[in-house]
């Protein structure tokens, strides 16, 4: 077993329009990911596309294409 415990290693390769590094060294998913990933984590990401609220804990209604 891998001692790197990120999951990274097991998943498939991102893109590079998938996340950057922030200039703290960590690892940050664009809003590109989060569409190709198709739900809300509510982890407060920064780019959520969803409007996760972090103080309400509700993602936004999203309109109904």
């Amino acid at each position: 077993m891998s001692d790197d415990m990120s999951g990274f290693s097991k998943r498939s390769k991102l893109s590079e329009e998938d996340f950057y590094v922030s200039e703290d060294g960590f690892i940050v998913f664009t809003e590109a990911y989060h569409l190709k990933r198709g739900h809300c984590c509510k982890s407060g990401c920064k780019h959520c596309p969803y409007g996760f609220n972090p103080k309400t804990g509700k993602v936004r209604d999203l309109p109904k294409t």
